[in-house]
C-alpha cells in the first residue's frame, strides 16, 4: 500500500473543505509528487507546512511501495510533470496542480499570475520546460528558493529543521 502523507485527522474532508469555502469536487485534492527531485521534494514540503486545512493529500510516486497510478495515467507521466486527483476523481496536470495546491493552503496569490491572459499561455509552456530539467537545478539553488517560504511556514512549537 503506497504511504499517504496526511497531516491531520481522516473525518469527513469533502465536507470539511465544504465548510471551509473550498470546492467539495476539487477538495481534498491528492499531489504526486517525485521526493527524489531536490526542487518537487522542497515546494512539497513547503505546502505540507501550510496544509492546515488539511485539503491535500501528498502521495510520493518515488517510494518503493508506490502503486496506485492515478486513472489514465503512467509512471513516466508522473514523472515527466506534476499530477493530481481531484476530490471527483478527476485527474489534472501541470500549472493548474500548482495553482490548486496553492489556492488550498491559502497562498492563492502566489499562483494568481498564472490565471492572467498573457502569462498563462507562458506558464503553460514554460513549467514542462522546467518539469524536464528540475533534476539539474542545484540543491543550493532549491535551498535558497524555498528556505525562507519553510521557515516561515514551521509551526512555532516544531524544531527548526524538523522532519515533515
Amino acid at each position: 500500500m503506497t504511504a499517504i502523507h496526511n497531516t491531520a485527522h481522516l473525518g469527513n474532508t469533502r465536507y470539511d473543505s465544504f465548510k471551509a469555502g473550498m470546492d467539495p469536487a476539487i477538495y481534498p485534492l491528492t499531489l504526486y509528487y517525485e521526493s527524489a527531485c531536490p526542487l518537487c521534494n522542497a515546494e512539497m514540503s513547503n505546502l505540507m507546512l501550510r496544509n492546515a486545512g488539511d485539503h491535500l493529500r501528498f502521495v510520493d510516486v518515488s517510494a518503493p511501495d508506490f502503486s496506485e497510478l492515478p486513472a489514465g495515467t503512467t509512471m513516466q507521466d508522473l514523472l515527466e510533470l506534476i499530477h493530481a486527483r481531484r476530490a471527483d476523481g478527476r485527474v489534472i496536470k501541470g500549472v493548474e496542480v500548482f495553482r490548486l495546491a496553492y489556492q488550498a493552503v491559502g497562498l492563492g496569490w502566489v499562483s494568481a499570475a498564472m490565471r492572467w491572459p498573457l502569462l498563462r499561455p507562458l506558464a503553460e509552456r514554460a513549467y514542462p520546460v522546467l518539469a524536464r530539467n528540475r533534476h539539474r537545478i542545484p540543491r543550493g539553488l532549491v535551498r535558497l528558493m524555498f528556505e525562507g517560504a519553510v521557515r516561515r511556514a514551521e509551526p512555532a512549537d516544531r524544531p527548526r529543521g524538523a522532519q515533515v
